[in-house]
């Protein structure tokens, strides 16, 4: 999963330009904070579907709106004396970006795991730790992870885990979400209709990463595999298989 990660980033970086600033990607960055808001304090117990959770973050009268709009943007955290919250914690996470051949997911959850444990808050220590996981993502140039309502009990699991110095599954969950948001939200955005990407950046509920790949063997879908042995098309390329394909579904039927 990590290698999946690195190779998502570097499609990224070297062929659409790297990571949008927010100005550039309101629209992305937006759909993804909903989904991140709603299914952070799903995890916590809350009811709301994400159409009432995008009201109140649109509205401005959910508190914390600000918080999570600005991490992408590189707002800092007001930091607040809580006698939990030591300097070991904030001196690690600086350290971030010096952490040699380790993968980076492996020292993310370990920071996010430490802050659970030190739990400095009353309420809300779930909610503001995923926050705090989202801004250190941001700051290295990486969308946000959102852990899902479903995936909740492997969370859970996952953090139970890192308790006992297991960060594996706590890493794994992590850079799945990251490596999913890459490839569902950031890199089709910034590709555009016609620049090429990996087949996974183009999957819709309508037509999987699979599907597509399928598509693309016997040359239906016009697609260009690299030297990396990735299979790269594009918008414009899915646009036209599928109006084609319900072109010959339809020829079939007549």
């Amino acid at each position: 999963m990590y290698q999946r990660l690195d190779e998502a980033v570097a499609e990224l970086r070297v062929r659409p330009g790297g990571l949008p600033a927010p100005a550039e990607a309101e629209d992305i960055w937006s759909n993804i904070w909903h989904q991140e808001a709603h299914n952070s304090t799903a995890l916590e117990g809350n009811t709301l579907v994400l159409q009432e959770v995008e009201r109140l973050l649109d509205e401005g009268r959910a508190v914390g709106r600000e918080a999570a709009q600005g991490l992408h943007g590189g707002a800092r955290l007001r930091r607040r004396s809580t006698a939990g919250v030591t300097r070991d914690w904030v001196g690690e996470t600086n350290k971030l970006r010096d952490i040699g051949d380790e993968p980076l997911p492996g020292a993310l959850v370990r920071a996010h795991n430490s802050l659970e444990q030190i739990h400095p808050f009353l309420d809300g220590n779930g909610r503001a730790g995923r926050l705090a996981l989202n801004l250190l993502l941001g700051r290295l140039g990486y969308p946000p992870a959102i852990i899902f309502k479903r995936d909740r009990d492997k969370y859970l699991q996952a953090m139970r885990c890192a308790d006992r110095g297991e960060y594996g599954p706590l890493g794994e969950l992590i850079a799945r979400s990251v490596t999913a948001n890459l490839y569902k939200f950031v890199i089709p955005a910034v590709a555009g209709p016609v620049k090429l990407v990996p087949l996974a950046a183009l999957a819709t509920s309508e037509l999987s990463e699979n599907a597509l790949r399928v598509a693309s063997m016997p040359g239906r879908l016009r697609a260009i595999k690299g030297d990396d042995g990735l299979r790269r098309s594009s918008k414009n390329w899915v646009d036209e298989y599928r109006q084609n394909r319900h072109r010959r579904v339809s020829d079939r039927s007549s």
